[in-house]
């Protein structure tokens, strides 16, 4: 069938032919002005045409059209309803318990923070944040699913229903549909991280958990198991930073009561061989024994004098008289050797025993400053106590809520739809090339 283009033109704009002389009755004239052509009338010039084209056929249905309708159904009709197929018949219920926790620390003001702010200035803080996110990996952790597995038996709880929920099930060791599984603590890590959700506000340093599984109590059990052991890693945390605050207060203490000991150790042992108790009080009879010789010379020195005045020479009293004087005199001599003779003299004696109780004063103030700083440590250290605060006990569920059905369904859909979409532009960007 060929376009055949038609003439299309407006009835007012045709030419019309003038009236014969015969049909018109000849005027004599213009009666009016204005009826009078005011000039000759000329020729009208001919309008354009304008070509009209026929109405397009109906389109009719190609192979493409069945094609694409083919691709729609494979590719988002069947997964759609292959999924809800098994989310209605195969998938097994799942039920969720949530745990909610905080870490918590007893940190009150220290003295040093309330005179001057000293703890800010330092950059001391709490480590809240830090223990939490520590926490955090460890609740992920293939540690804590080890532990948990070997109290609860992880492996068969979540094992259950493998045979008829393929999918949403853990694959134990074994054989099955052609395949080999083995169900290692690694699989088991990456399972348990699709049951156990986990959210966490590093701000405020919130955890949140919520733990599903195939019963309402073994979701329970298992969110309680979680709660204990975190409770003992906490713990353990808080008794490793008691320790670490205490434990180089602790080797000072111990160096310093070791000092202390050997000092009055060695300062016993001088005092057995010299055979002096108290220095000083030794020192002080001492000098009084002098003094008191030095008195008795000078009372002896006046009697002799006396006796020379009145006596002739070589009285007995006069002999008698030197020879107390002489014998009061190598006294004093005797006693004087001893404060400032050479070798083992009481001067050297007594310099010995000085050095001894200086050390030992030292040793005795190092133990005191030791003491005073463990005490210090240790109260800090009780201070800083971390423990785990929950505030959401481990729920109980009433009803399953897992596999969410709507919720696969509508990114089964939106996703097959959006592959088949860009499939089908491809496709007809690519014929349109031809």
């Amino acid at each position: 069938m060929t376009d055949t283009p038609y003439t299309l033109t407006d009835p007012k704009q045709v030419d019309t032919p003038a009236p014969s002389a015969a049909a018109t009755p000849k005027k004599s004239g213009p009666k009016n002005k204005r009826n009078a052509p005011n000039k000759p009338m000329g020729k009208k010039r001919a309008r354009p045409e304008i070509v009209v084209r026929p109405v397009a056929e109906p389109a009719r249905r190609q192979k493409r059209h069945w094609g694409l309708l083919l691709s729609f159904l494979i590719l988002v009709v069947a997964p759609f309803a292959v999924t809800w197929w098994y989310l209605a018949n195969r998938a097994a219920d799942q039920f969720a318990s949530t745990l909610g926790f905080t870490v918590r620390s007893e940190d009150t003001a220290s003295a040093s923070e309330l005179l001057g702010g000293l703890g800010a200035t330092l950059g001391v803080g709490s480590s809240g944040a830090q223990d939490s996110d520590v926490l955090y990996e460890f609740i992920r952790s293939q540690e804590l699913v080890q532990t948990i597995d070997n109290q609860l038996d992880l492996r068969e709880m979540f094992s259950r229903h493998i045979e008829k929920d393929p999918a949403f099930g853990f694959h134990p060791p074994g054989n099955r549909w052609g395949m080999t599984f083995d169900g290692t603590i690694e699989d088991l890590t990456r399972y348990w991280q699709r049951m156990v959700r986990l959210s966490y506000d590093q701000n405020s340093g919130l955890i949140e958990l919520q733990v599903r599984a195939f019963t309402p109590q073994e979701a329970r059990s298992i969110a309680e198991a979680i709660y204990a052991e975190s409770t003992t890693m906490i713990n353990g945390l808080a008794a490793a930073a008691r320790s670490d605050a205490t434990r180089y207060a602790q080797e000072d203490l111990d160096l310093a009561i070791e000092r202390l000991k050997d000092s009055r150790e060695a300062l016993t042992a001088f005092r057995i061989e010299n055979e002096i108790v108290d220095v000083s009080a030794d020192i002080q009879g001492q000098m009084g024994l002098l003094n008191a010789l030095q008195t008795l010379l000078a009372e002896a020195r006046i009697d002799f004098d006396l006796l020379s005045t009145n006596a002739r020479e070589g009285d007995p009293r006069m002999i008698q008289a030197q020879a107390r004087i002489d014998a009061i005199e190598l006294q004093i001599a005797a006693e004087r050797q001893q404060f400032g003779g050479g070798g083992e003299s009481y001067a050297q004696t007594i310099a010995d025993f000085e050095s001894l109780a200086v050390d030992g004063e030292f040793a005795e103030q190092s133990y005191v400053a030791a003491l005073a700083a463990f005490d210090a440590a240790r109260a800090e250290a009780n201070r800083q106590n971390l423990y785990l605060a929950a505030y959401i006990q481990p729920t109980i569920a009433e009803r399953s809520e897992y596999p969410q059905h709507g919720l696969i369904l509508g990114m089964v859909v939106l996703f097959t739809f959006l592959a088949w979409s860009i499939l089908a532009l491809v496709y007809y960007s690519l014929r349109d090339r031809r």
